[in-house]
């Protein structure tokens, strides 16, 4: 066999291989995992926005006498734990580690939310420009968080969906792709949504109905 002809049939096979490939979601592969390491990079992106903002918060209501302290105790408590976890990127790869992670957000979630709804009762905090601004800051935060996070799901979910179908899912157990664990949804919208107080005056007790 000449070397022209060994030549060309090497290329004839790297060809078909290539189509192969690219038939088998090989390429969508890789576009699919790419995003989910981006996404799942802005959702990380975004808790650390929050976890730096907490600090400016924590000490500006210190500064308000006789705030209640175990509102405040959780939020540093449930901050100290967020980021005590160590976040690599077998994180994502790990339900258990993901579902430990996620817990710990979400309670951090619901100690800030339960911290602005107590600092409506104290006068001194509502009118103190610098902490509305720390306010808007953290409530811009979570809506990203929300959005971060949804986009994330999204991802994993087209990333499984994918990797599920035939006959890509031959080409996941060549390659070694495996299906990602996602977040849970179950109380997102309790642990995303903005407090809202209202400071309308209760309304006044109906009078007996006559006899």
């Amino acid at each position: 066999m000449t070397m022209t002809l060994k030549r060309s049939l090497g290329a004839t096979v790297l060809l078909a291989a290539t189509l192969s490939l690219s038939g088998c979601g090989y390429n969508e592969f890789q576009r699919l995992d790419e995003q989910t390491t981006a996404s799942w990079s802005e959702v990380l992106s975004q808790y650390q926005r929050r976890a730096d903002l907490i600090p400016n918060i924590v000490n500006t209501v210190k500064g308000e006498a006789n705030f209640e302290q175990e509102t405040l105790t959780k939020v540093v408590e449930a901050r100290a734990k967020a980021t005590s976890i160590n976040v690599t990127p077998e994180l994502a790869r790990d339900p258990e580690a993901l579902k430990k992670f996620q817990a710990a957000q979400g309670e951090l979630s619901s100690a800030l939310s339960r911290l602005l709804v107590v600092s409506e009762n104290y006068p001194n905090l509502k009118a103190n420009q610098g902490f509305q601004d720390l306010r808007v800051q953290l409530e811009g935060t979570e809506n990203r968080i929300t959005v971060a996070r949804n986009r994330y799901i999204k991802s994993v979910a087209d990333y499984n969906v994918h990797a599920r179908s035939f006959p890509n899912n031959l080409t996941a157990m060549m390659f070694g792709y495996q299906v990602k664990p996602n977040f849970q949804v179950q109380n997102e919208a309790a642990i995303t949504a903005a407090p809202t107080v209202s400071f309308d005056k209760p309304a006044a007790p109906a009078a007996p109905a006559s006899k």
